[in-house]
Order: C-alpha cells, then structure tokens, then sequence
C-alpha cells in the first residue's frame, strides 16, 4: 500500500491584475515559493467579459524560469524574439522555455457570439545549472494531449504518465507532471506520484475529497500535498475537475522580480540592465 499524501495547505484563489489590464485569479505568488518549489506562480484566466482581458499581455522579458499556458476555452495569439507566432485555442499548451532571455507577448483574441475565455499560465522555475540556456518553444496541440480513461476518470496527459500513456511534452529538467482530470461522481481516482517531489491540485469545477475522509472542496480552491506516494481523490454526487500538477524541488535560493527569476539580487540587476541597454537577447548572436 501506498503512503497517501494528506492536506498540507488550503487556500482561494484571489483577484489580481496583470499584463496591459487583465483580471485574472492567482492560484500561487511569492508568498508560498517554498511550499511549492519549483513552481513559482499560478494564474487562473476565466470571464466571458472581453473587458476583464483584451488588453492582454503586451511585449515582455522573460528569464531564468518556463511559461506553461493551457487553454480551456477561446484562443490567445502569441509571438517572440524566436519568431515564433501563432494562435493557441481550446485544449491547446504552450510551453516555453525563456532560459538566457526571451521577449514574448499574449494577446487574447475576442470572439464574437463566444466571449469565454478561460485558461492557466504555471511558471516553472529552471534551476542555476539551466537558468542561461537557450530558450526554446513548445506549441502542443489539443489533438496531441492523450486522454485516458481511469476507473471514474478521465485525465489529460499534458506531460507525465498515466497508466503507460505519456504526455507530449517531456525531458524538462523538474521532471515535471500536468494532467487535467475529470471525475465523475460517486468515484475514487488514485495515483502514484514521487515520494520527495511537490503536489498540488487545483479545482476547477465541482467538488471533491483531496484527502481520506476528507471536507469537500470546490472550485478555485489550492490544495498543496504533504509528501507521500500516493495521492486519492473522491466525489460524493457531484463531479470534480482539477489540474494535478508535480515536479521536482531546487531546493535553491529565489531572486524574483516581475516576470525574471534568478538565484541571486546581483542577477537579477544585471538582467534587467541588459534589458533596459538592448542586450537582454543572447540567442540568434
């Protein structure tokens, strides 16, 4: 048998806003980097009022950390100091490693007659050994992401491994897992994750027990595990729809400030006076 992983942390998601004026719900921000390394923050994007996110995420650096976006509904077009652009829609993942430096922006499109847009962005932090490598991008597509179905569940592999089936997106030096999971009611989805590594979940809609006998918890709630092997899930009668998300802890210290993240303050300064003097960009020299 196992050693299930109980409750550590239960906390809301809150209101904040980013970018040119988005409003959004931060599942995870600076106060808990140690609870959750090597993740670094959780954003949850979800209104149908274009207002609330057509302002959207104008040109911006990146160092040092990954940018994982998910999309549930609507479509966000991007573009980078790579070249690369394009358009992510429902179902589709961005992964981009910003590494030595990458310039990026995230403009939501609006719809008309769908103005839903809903999605996560997850930053990964890289470790002091990877922090200067080259950036790299990772447009996965809806049609790529397996789905597998678990007993009550159905869980969408975006990087990790559910019975055999492994996800499109993987070597990532956290030995990271995302999986999108779905439970129907009146069901148990159990799964093994590594013992030492950092768990959380975040509901998305519904409810479930995240722990053995547990209070039901609902949507926009964080759970951040203890350690274990193992973690369980149940519903009474209704649903529940959660991310499961692991990786890998540093274990290293955290120099932080908007969206550049270094080991040291002394790192920091330097990245963004690279920035501000036109040097921040190493690739493609």
């Amino acid at each position: 048998m196992g050693k299930v992983r109980k409750i550590k942390r239960l906390s809301k998601a809150w209101q904040t806003m980013e970018g040119a004026g988005v409003r959004l719900k931060r599942v995870i921000g600076q106060d808990d980097t140690e609870l959750v390394d090597p993740f670094l923050l959780l954003d949850d994007f979800h209104s149908d009022n274009p207002n609330d996110y057509i302002a959207g995420f104008p040109w911006h650096p990146h160092r040092g950390i990954e940018t994982i976006t998910y999309m549930l509904h609507g479509e966000i077009e991007h573009g980078d100091s790579l070249g690369n652009g394009g358009v992510i829609c429902s179902g589709d993942c961005q992964w981009m490693t910003a590494g030595n430096g990458i310039i990026h922006q995230e403009m939501p499109h609006f719809q008309k007659g769908d103005s839903l847009l809903w999605g996560f962005q997850l930053w990964a932090n890289l470790p002091a050994s990877q922090k200067m490598m080259d950036p790299r991008y990772r447009d996965v597509k809806s049609e790529d992401v397996p789905e597998v179905t678990v007993n009550g569940a159905k869980v969408k592999v975006i990087c990790g491994e559910v019975n055999g089936t492994k996800g499109p997106v993987q070597d990532v030096v956290i030995d990271p897992e995302y999986l999108d999971i779905t439970l129907k009611p009146n069901s148990e989805f159990s799964h093994t994750v590594k013992e030492g590594y950092t768990v959380f979940a975040y509901v998305i809609e519904g409810e479930g027990q995240f722990e053995p006998d547990g209070e039901l918890i609902n949507n926009e709630y964080l759970i951040i595990f203890k350690d274990g092997d193992e973690v369980r899930i149940t519903t009474t009668d209704r649903p529940v729809r959660f991310l499961l998300i692991s990786g890998k802890p540093l274990h290293e210290p955290v120099a932080w400030y908007g969206p550049i993240v270094m080991n040291t303050q002394e790192e920091l300064r330097l990245a963004f006076d690279e920035y501000r003097k036109g040097t921040f960009i190493k690739h493609g020299k």
